[in-house]
């Protein structure tokens, strides 16, 4: 198989240009974002963005947080000769690719006890990997209620609560609702569920 080198250059741009790809389907809830500006503030930039060029432009592919979060700066940016499509194959793609990766639990215990995290954002997230949550806990004052969950996803049989209901939980909401669920406020499953959506 002949695999072809698709990254024409790496050129410095200043974030602001960057085209947001309007296909893109990643959110950041604020434990992400407190977290990049983290390491970005101990370690900087040392790792690139990707685009492609259009006639608007240089469209994103990767690292639209980054460029969010870094608009005055020129950051360094791996522009692809990639045409619409395989861009969006990309875009589609990478993370899913990078979250098929399995861990080595010991490794990561060593190589994260190793480290003097300063930045809390980041030591909460990483407490979280080790913890093996692979998801960010929901933005405070941003669950929905009870009835809008109940009204999104349909009525529900409490009888059959568990694990009914958390195939239908957004998965931002997945880690606290284990925590809650299993011995948080109230007496009983529904109460609990009640509470955390509150």
């Amino acid at each position: 198989m002949q695999i072809r080198n698709r990254i024409k250059e790496l050129r410095q741009v200043r974030a602001s240009e960057l085209l947001p790809n309007p296909r893109n389907w990643r959110t950041h809830p604020v434990g992400q974002v407190d977290a990049l500006k983290g390491v970005l503030a101990e370690i900087g930039y040392a790792d690139a963005l990707i685009a492609y060029e259009t006639p608007d432009g240089l469209m994103l592919i990767d690292g639209h947080l980054r460029a969010e979060t870094t608009p005055d700066m020129e950051v360094p940016v791996l522009v692809t000769d990639l045409d619409e499509h395989e861009a969006g194959m990309l875009l589609a793609t990478l993370d899913p690719l990078a979250a098929m990766a399995s861990r080595d639990q010991t490794n990561l215990l060593e190589l994260v006890g190793s480290l003097n995290i300063q930045n809390e954002a980041v030591r909460l997230m990483l407490d979280a990997l080790v913890e093996g949550e692979n998801e960010f806990l929901p933005d405070p004052g941003t669950t929905p209620t009870l009835d809008a969950l109940m009204a999104e996803y349909g009525e529900y049989d409490p009888e059959a609560l568990w694990p009914e209901i958390r195939l239908k939980v957004p998965p931002e909401l997945k880690a606290q609702f284990d925590t809650w669920l299993n011995g948080g406020e109230g007496d009983n499953e529904v109460e609990r569920l009640a509470y955390l959506l509150s």
